[in-house]
């Protein structure tokens, strides 16, 4: 049986002018009402649904209509509810008071106030840090907070009261907030304890600590600037940075203008910690590998990060007022930026910088043994930018250094070296030893011949490539066109000029450059 009634069907029949409709006819149409009316509300629910919403609206009916193609109902939309009104004569029959509206008075009704576009304002918040005065700008006097903590009021004549809120301050939970403190007492007091590697550990993976980086940031700046003379402070610092820019959750690139400078002060600062024990090489050595992670992941953003901090070390380098731990900590940091940078910033300044440093390095010229000490430190971290340098370059051309037809150069045409097939050494293997400034060979069992520049430049104008490598053909064999030819030529300058870089540091830096370059029996892994 349907839920609606007969009755309802003919009245719905009178108001479209069928006066004369049966009962047999309203209760057969009856059912099919009530079918088609479900159907639509299960459409208009489905709408609500998509649309997020727990509350059945008008246009959810208006969608389901136009879903089962039937035409809209049309009117005024209403935002009130609406009124239903019994009918008269029926207990169990209402309906919806629609007033008619007539279209003469809808056209002479005055216009609505038409409503004002949206716009963009652009105006002065302050100048030299002092705030204009115009009517965009709020007096001071409104934004100081009133005593008794009350909202303050501005009243005019003839004019409601108008609200004033204050600036919003930024605001922690109290859970980061206790956080923030641990960290920074863990890392000013406790930073060798356990407890400390722990909250590195949470600081690089945690991921709701981006409201704490700029604290973090102005934290770090200000404790690099007033604790230079704690090494152990600095060290911790620059842990706490690391493990910022290792989280994938922080968005730290807005704050970089702040721990970069940090950074490069434990880089390149005249002196850290306040006493000479103190080994302050680690730290510049971390910076300089911090520094370098920061150039080669926000380098893409920032295109001028990599060119600042270039022209900044670049200048503590080549200042020769500067203390030999700061030229120190300049070559660190331009090696840890690759091969490229070393190859056009250092190695053509390396010959007159070698000329300044050697009197530093002797025990006759330098009584002051703490200065000589760094003298070599110095020129070992020259020694190992160059030497990577040319292991780079010589690692991709791997029979420059293949053995000749011949297995002992003359005494006339070049050097004849041995080396044992070690690993190369690291940085700190080269520094905490001295080696001797200049150390030529005797003659030996050759497993690594380096030509000399006249042995290249005669093997070039010969056109016997195969002398020096024994893998190029000679020119005269070249193909005449194509892109064959071209591709020769730029392998064979770049390994003319592999083999030129590597005797230009053989002739400065003497044996010690040799430890850098792989046997040619380990070239067939590389």
């Amino acid at each position: 049986m349907s839920i609606v009634p007969k009755e309802s069907i003919e009245v719905i029949a009178q108001s479209i002018g069928i006066n004369n409709l049966s009962s047999d006819a309203a209760l057969a149409l009856a059912p099919d009402v009530e079918y088609r009316v479900r159907e639509i509300m299960q459409e208009a629910i489905k709408c609500m649904r998509h649309s997020k919403r727990t509350t059945l609206t008008t246009d959810d009916v208006d969608s389901a209509l136009s879903l089962r193609n039937v035409e809209p109902i049309y009117g005024f939309a209403s935002g009130d509810p609406l009124r239903f009104k019994r009918a008269v004569g029926r207990k169990d029959l209402f309906y919806i008071d629609d007033k008619e509206v007539d279209l003469k008075d809808v056209i002479e009704a005055p216009l609505p106030k038409a409503p004002l576009d949206t716009a963009v304002v652009v105006h002065w918040l302050a100048i030299e840090g002092v705030q204009p005065a115009i009517p965009e700008n709020v007096a001071m006097e409104a934004i100081v907070a009133p005593a008794d903590n009350k909202r303050l009021e501005h009243r005019k004549e003839d004019a409601l009261p108008v609200d004033i809120k204050l600036p919003v301050k930024h605001v922690l939970s109290k859970e980061l907030q206790l956080y923030f403190d641990k960290i920074t007492e863990l890392t000013t007091n406790r930073s060798d304890s356990v407890l400390f590697k722990e909250a590195l550990s949470s600081l690089a993976t945690d991921s709701g600590l981006h409201p704490l980086v700029p604290y973090f940031s102005y934290f770090i700046a200000e404790e690099v600037t007033r604790n230079l003379s704690d090494l152990s402070l600095l060290v911790a610092l620059m842990r706490v940075v690391q493990s910022l820019l290792r989280n994938p959750h922080i968005h730290i690139e807005p704050y970089l203008h702040q721990l970069m400078p940090s950074i490069i002060t434990c880089l390149v600062a005249k002196r850290l910690g306040h006493r000479l024990a103190d080994d302050h090489w680690e730290l510049r050595d971390f910076s300089a590998t911090l520094v370098a992670s920061i150039c080669r992941r926000f380098g893409h953003v920032y295109h001028n990060l990599q060119t600042r901090v270039t022209k900044t070390l670049l200048n503590a380098f080549l200042d020769p007022t500067k203390a030999m731990t700061q030229h120190y900590g300049a070559i660190q940091g331009l090696s840890a930026l690759g091969a490229n940078v070393v190859r056009l910033l250092i190695l053509p300044n390396l010959e007159p910088y070698l000329k300044l440093l050697e009197p530093e390095m002797l025990l006759e010229k330098q009584k002051n043994e703490v200065k000589r000490n760094e003298a070599w430190r110095v020129y070992g971290a020259l020694m190992c930018a160059a030497g990577n340098c040319v292991y780079e370059r010589l690692k991709m051309l791997p029979g420059l250094l293949s053995r000749p037809n011949r297995q002992i150069w003359r005494a006339n045409s070049g050097l004849d070296l041995t080396i044992s097939n070690k690993r190369k050494p690291s940085n700190s293997d080269l520094l905490g030893h001295q080696p001797p400034l200049k150390k030529l060979a005797t003659a030996a069992p050759a497993a690594v011949s380096i030509p000399t520049k006249k042995d290249i430049s005669a093997a070039v104008q010969a056109g016997g490539a195969a002398t020096i490598s024994g893998q190029l053909p000679s020119r005269r064999e070249w193909p005449t066109g194509g892109d064959g030819s071209r591709a020769l030529t730029v392998a064979w300058k770049e390994e003319v000029d592999a083999g030129d870089l590597l005797c230009s540091l053989f002739e400065l830096f003497g044996e010690g450059i040799l430890s850098f370059i792989q046997p040619p029996e380990l070239s067939l892994f590389l």
